[in-house]
């Protein structure tokens, strides 16, 4: 018998899942460095779900920091802006950890940077009012979003103006800002609510405005005990609350936290908008804040290097476009036994068979393993054990959506409801005949697109 959560509808759980090692412990108590300006940096045109943008500017161009430097005209689509100051180069092509190809802006920096404590001053730093918002219409909060690019910080990147844009036909009263973490080692989200509280809440409050929501909650696993209270005296005098809920995997996810904070089952292939919630991530919650009342677009964020297999795990403040290569040099390079570096997290992270990648708005973390941490079992027939199914938190069957998937049976692995897996990898987790079922679904996902 699961007990309610205090002061709220939800228990603060959610059905099944499972309770992978966190090794948190790497980075949870390393305090947000700032990572020195590279020498160049590297601006992906698409960092979001949704179109890619345009080129706004051409070889040997000098571009400020903030300024804008790709757009779209479609509406699911978002504005990438320089995270230097510099001078463009040769226009390119490079490929994301997912694989997608898309063009970049390459920027070579100047001498002239904003760094170190003024960046950070800059960023999170000043007062943050929690008040007066009724002078700003939802447009025009939602409309700052849009112009300063900002997206999902989670991972899923989906722009973030549209998820605050009203819609009379799909009322939302409920926002919940994201503050659950439960990708293994990452610690990003973490730091950032135990050093910047205040940003966090001011963006909560601006957000519902924008929204239309009346009551606003930021969910926290209870494994972060610090971040809940510097968000509960942010927050103090205001009707934000702060939900504690079960640290569990993937409580992050839309359709477990809203279910374990409010009691509203997400639909399968349904939106949380359709139980009239808002979710947003600690992180774009921030850079809203910054966005509205400071015009500030999203131009760095916090990102976890860590692992047995770096030298020294750190949280580092990073402009976007600074490539994985630079994370981990400032991290003290890669120790002997590396041998395999993950943009994410384990569970739901990409594996690179490059470091010079460039860091993009939807990057958490990069994550090292040993070789010890990556052997594994040769992979064997299916058993039909039912573990996949028993863990799976969306009630899908992965077995058969991965099968399908391989033998190319699109037509049974749409009728399982394959689009609606979110990826989390529980079901990989605890395989026992090692089958890459997430990475067959993936494989599945793209060919429904094609087909």
């Amino acid at each position: 018998m699961i007990a309610p959560l205090k002061g709220f509808p939800g228990s603060g759980n959610f059905a099944r899942g499972v309770h992978p090692p966190g090794r948190k412990e790497m980075a949870a108590e390393a305090a947000i460095e700032d990572l020195p300006t590279p020498a160049q940096i590297a601006i992906p045109l698409l960092q979001h779900t949704g179109a890619a943008c345009e080129p706004l500017v051409k070889l040997k161009d000098t571009v400020e920091l903030g300024q804008k430097v790709g757009d779209s005209t479609g509406f699911i689509s978002s504005p990438v802006h320089a995270s230097v100051n510099g001078t463009v180069a040769m226009l390119s092509v490079t490929t994301l950890p997912n694989g997608r190809h898309v063009r970049t802006v390459p920027i070579k920096t100047g001498p002239e940077q904003l760094a170190g404590e003024a960046l950070r001053q800059e960023i999170f730093g000043g007062d943050w009012p929690t008040s007066g918002f009724d002078a700003l219409a939802p447009e025009q909060i939602a409309a700052a979003a849009h112009e300063a690019g900002l997206v999902g910080l989670g991972g899923a990147a989906f722009p973030t103006h549209v998820k605050l844009m009203r819609n009379e036909k799909r009322p939302v009263d409920a926002l919940l800002v994201n503050g659950c973490e439960c990708e293994p080692y990452l610690a990003s989200d973490y730091r950032l609510m135990v050093e910047a509280a205040a940003p966090i809440v001011t963006g909560a409050l601006l957000a519902a405005r924008a929204c239309g929501a009346k009551r606003m909650v930021i969910a926290v696993e209870d494994n972060k005990r610090p971040a809940a209270e510097a968000l509960r005296q942010a927050a103090e005098g205001t009707v934000v609350q702060v939900a504690v809920v079960r640290t569990k995997y993937p409580m992050g996810g839309e359709r477990q936290v809203v279910p374990a904070v409010f009691r509203r089952d997400v639909p399968t292939g349904g939106l949380p908008l359709d139980v009239g919630v808002v979710v947003m991530n600690v992180g774009t919650a921030a850079a809203l804040a910054r966005a509205v009342l400071r015009g500030k677009p999203l131009t760095h964020r916090v990102v976890s290097v860590t692992g047995a297999g770096i030298a020294r795990p750190k949280n580092l403040l990073v402009p976007v476009g600074a490539s994985y290569a630079d994370l981990i040099e400032y991290c003290g390079g890669l120790r002997p036994d590396a041998a395999r570096v993950i943009a994410g997290g384990p569970m739901m992270g990409f594996a690179l068979n490059a470091l010079n990648v460039p860091v993009t708005k939807g990057t958490s973390g990069v994550v090292v393993l040993t070789h010890d941490e990556v052997r594994r079992s040769e992979e064997t027939a299916c058993v039909r054990c039912g573990r996949c199914v028993d863990v799976c938190p969306l009630r899908l069957v992965p077995s058969r959506m991965a099968l399908a998937s391989r033998y190319g049976d699109l037509e049974l692995a749409r009728r399982y409801h394959l689009q609606a897996c979110v990826e989390c990898g529980c079901c990989a987790y605890v395989c026992p005949a090692g089958i890459p079922l997430v990475q067959l679904m993936r494989v599945g996902k793209a060919q429904l697109v094609k087909g």
